[in-house]
């Protein structure tokens, strides 16, 4: 079965549960039910549909999935898409949050999503004082829910970062390295592309004058608002770090095939000077005046070790060597 959970709630308090059924979902003034649903069937999802006369535009992306965070107003029914993100590994896996937010009641739907919510459900029974405001505060407390799983996201990506930065200070990089540096660039700016959409939902919560979204609760919105901003500011500013590292990493592969080149350079003219002058003595010719010279042999000799030494300096001096 993918319901999770469904209660009633009054003042703030879990009254009973509510059973899927026309007459488990009959509330009372002043009640409203919070149902949490994972992968729900559409067969599981059909009561829920009729019951609260969601919209069908809305169902269909609700079980379809694979939406991109947004809000939808249809009458007085709010409809909110919020993507959720973990850290696998060295890839960040994605998933899906659907809420339904009506006068009287709250459809959560998670698809791909591990985390429960569980731990939220009770941390919103333990406030009941918060709780109390109604399906609109609990809005809040899922999207914070979803929002504060970035960080951990960013700070161990954060760290990655810094670690594959200091790797090509250090030394250059191994062909498993570069394919783990851009595998981490494609996934911070994916990352980046959800955080957008998810910046506007924010904004929209806490600044538009929606259905089922009280005024006193805005402030709240605001702060999921202000923690999504950061984490998009934080992962701008890890793709600026990312960008330099590549550059880094491309002018000291330059800079060692400038060193290379350089030292190919002096050797080659190092041994370019003997070999000038060996083959200038080898000549077939006849009438050349050193060749009955008696100390040619060694001062042919002398010759090249006294240039090639010259160059040696000169280029241990301007360390081509």
């Amino acid at each position: 079965m993918s319901v999770v959970a469904s209660y009633v709630y009054k003042d703030g308090k879990r009254l009973r549960e509510a059973p899927l059924t026309q007459a488990g979902l009959r509330l009372k003034p002043g009640e409203f039910v919070w149902i949490g649903l994972h992968d729900p069937t559409d067969e599981e999802f059909d009561v829920l549909v009729q019951r609260y006369r969601l919209h069908p535009l809305a169902v269909e992306d609700a079980l379809a999935a694979h939406q991109m965070p947004k809000v939808e107003v249809y009458g007085r029914e709010l409809f909110v898409v919020a993507r959720t993100a973990a850290r696998i590994d060295e890839r960040i896996a994605y998933g899906e949050t659907h809420i339904f937010v009506g006068d009287d009641h709250v459809i959560s739907i998670r698809h791909g999503s591990s985390r429960a919510h569980k731990t939220l459900r009770a941390q919103l029974e333990a406030s009941p004082d918060e709780l109390k405001r109604g399906p609109d505060f609990v809005l809040h407390g899922i999207l914070d829910f979803i929002v504060d799983a970035y960080a951990p996201i960013v700070d161990e990506s954060e760290d990655a970062v810094l670690e594959m930065e200091q790797k090509t200070l250090d030394a250059f990089l191994s062909r498993v390295e570069i394919r783990r540096l851009f595998t981490l660039r494609r996934e911070l700016l994916k990352f980046r592309r959800i955080m957008g959409p998810m910046e506007e939902v924010t904004r929209r919560l806490q600044s538009l004058d929606l259905p089922c979204i009280d005024a006193d609760v805005r402030p709240y919105f605001r702060d999921v608002s202000d923690h999504v901003q950061r984490v998009n500011s934080r992962l701008g500013g890890l793709n600026d770090i990312l960008s330099s590292v590549f550059e880094v990493a491309n002018l000291l592969e330059q800079q060692r095939q400038g060193g290379i080149t350089r030292k190919l350079a002096s050797w080659a003219a190092l041994l370019a000077v003997p070999t000038a002058i060996a083959g200038i003595y080898g000549m077939n010719f006849e009438f050349m005046p050193e060749l009955h010279w008696r100390y040619g042999y060694y001062g042919a000799i002398a010759l090249m070790a006294a240039i090639c030494t010259g160059l040696f300096i000169t280029f241990k001096k301007t360390k081509w060597l």
